[in-house]
């Protein structure tokens, strides 16, 4: 329907603890959400990728590392990264991502400062992104979580919803990494409130709604 208004919950970083917490609540609520990841090889992990997968949930590439001084050199090292998630992912939980999210959005000035020889680094990424088929997603309203270590719970409810306020389609970032306990007790508070305001839940896929960054080269 045209006057549908959508919300997508994507979450950065994990998986940790509070990714079981965050997976918990969106079972009671019975709303999907997308999970960017990166790579941990412990048992708790693959145990939270395949939790995302067997609950319906999106899981979705945010390279292995994260390691914006490894990545970022160059269009080579970027690209092995994200295959190295793509394959270590698909060996967990037999799913390989369709969805991808850069560490910091894709316009962020880190990759400028670890590599100011290139400016079109990003450029060249993305081509090799769009021959991997694999598409790649921002926001357009955020929880502004990252914006402290822990930052208060309420700060995190009126921040997204004020993000989201006027968006038919709502891409959210959260995130999902150790520190982030106040993410997991908003939550539902936030859940609660974009259903009375009228949206429904949905995951990222390749054929969905997008956001991406405006690209200045300088």
């Amino acid at each position: 329907m045209q006057d549908e208004k959508t919300v997508y919950l994507t979450f950065d970083d994990g998986p940790s603890h509070n990714t079981a917490r965050i997976l918990n609540i969106l079972q009671q609520h019975n709303v999907p959400a997308t999970f960017f990841v990166n790579g941990y090889d412990t048992d708790f992990s693959h145990q939270m990728y395949q939790r995302i997968v067997n609950e319906g949930h999106q899981l979705g590439n945010h390279t292995y590392s994260h390691d914006y001084e490894k990545i970022y050199q160059s269009p080579e090292a970027f690209i092995e990264d994200v295959e190295k998630l793509q394959d270590f992912l698909e060996t967990s939980t037999g799913v390989r991502p369709e969805v991808f999210r850069f560490p910091a959005g894709s316009n962020n000035q880190i990759y400028r400062r670890v590599q100011q020889d290139n400016p079109y680094l990003m450029i060249e990424i993305k081509q090799l992104l769009r021959e991997k088929e694999l598409p790649y997603f921002d926001w357009n309203a955020s929880s502004t979580d990252a914006a402290a270590v822990t930052l208060d719970t309420d700060i995190i409810i009126k921040n997204t919803l004020k993000h989201v306020a006027g968006h038919q389609n709502a891409i959210i970032l959260f995130h999902d990494s150790a520190a982030k306990s106040t993410t997991v007790e908003a939550l539902p508070t936030i859940i609660r409130r974009l259903e009375s305001l009228g949206y429904h839940f949905d995951v990222l896929t390749p054929d969905s709604f997008y956001v991406h960054f405006n690209y200045l080269l300088f």
